[in-house]
C-alpha cells in the first residue's frame, strides 16, 4: 500500500500498482515494480509503514480505525489505544427502563465470560456425547460401563466446572486473555492457565 503526498499532505491511497496522473505527467503502474523507492518518493509515493503496537486481539478488545500520518518523510499508518470488551454483562439502568430501553437490572448485553462459559458448556457436551452410546446401552441392555468411560465423563465435568470457575472468578477482560493464553516453558511443554477438557480415544 502507498499513498500520495502532496505539499506535506497524503491526497490518495494506492492498495494496488495503477497507472496514474501526477501533475501533468501520466505514470505507467510498473513504477511500482521498477523504480526505487527513492525514485517513488521523488514525485511523492510513498510506501504506508503499518504500525500495529496498539492493534489487541480482538476476541478481547475493540481496536480503533487505524489513522495515517505523515511526517519525517514516511507515512505511518497506526492504531489508537484499543477499548477492552466488557467482561461482564450489561444491565439495563433504571434510566433505560424509563426511556422504554429495557427493564432494570435485566441483562442489556452478554459480556465475555457468559459467551466463553456457554462455549465451554457446549464443548464438554460434544465430547461426552462420544461416550454417551455407552450410557444407552446400559439403560436398554444392562450392559455394564467400564470404568474407563465412567472416570474419563467424570473427569469431563469436573473439569467443565473448573474451567467455569476460572472463567467466573477473572477480575477482568485482560485476566481472561491470561486465561486463554498459551506460554511455552524452558522444557518446551506449551499450556495455558485455563484447565483443558480431557478427551478420550475410543
Amino acid at each position: 500500500m502507498w499513498g500520495l503526498v502532496q505539499d506535506n499532505e497524503i491526497t490518495k491511497f494506492i492498495n494496488n500498482p495503477k497507472s496514474m496522473v501526477i501533475g501533468d505527467v501520466q505514470y505507467p503502474s510498473k513504477i511500482f515494480q521498477l523504480w526505487s523507492t527513492s525514485e517513488l518518493e521523488a514525485i511523492g509515493i510513498y510506501e504506508v509503514v503499518f504500525n500495529d503496537t496498539n492493534k489487541k486481539d480482538e476476541q478481547w478488545y475493540i481496536n480503533t480505525n487505524q489513522s495515517f500520518a505523515f511526517s519525517d518523510d514516511v507515512i505511518t499508518a497506526s492504531y489508537g489505544s484499543a477499548t477492552a470488551k466488557a467482561h461482564a454483562d450489561t444491565l439495563w439502568t433504571a434510566q433505560d427502563e424509563t426511556d422504554g430501553k429495557g427493564t432494570e437490572g435485566e441483562v442489556a448485553i452478554r459480556g465475555l465470560k457468559y459467551n466463553l462459559i456457554r462455549t465451554v458448556k457446549a464443548q464438554a457436551a460434544g465430547i461426552l456425547a462420544n461416550t454417551d452410546w455407552y450410557i444407552t446401552r446400559n439403560a436398554e441392555k444392562s450392559t455394564a460401563i467400564p470404568s474407563a468411560i465412567t472416570t474419563h465423563r467424570d473427569l469431563v465435568r469436573s473439569r467443565q466446572a473448573t474451567m467455569e470457575t476460572q472463567i467466573t472468578n477473572a477480575s477482568d477482560t485482560p485476566a481472561l486473555e491470561t486465561l486463554y493464553t498459551y506460554t511455552t516453558d524452558s522444557d518446551g511443554v506449551t499450556s495455558r492457565t485455563l484447565a483443558e477438557l480431557p478427551t478420550f480415544e475410543i
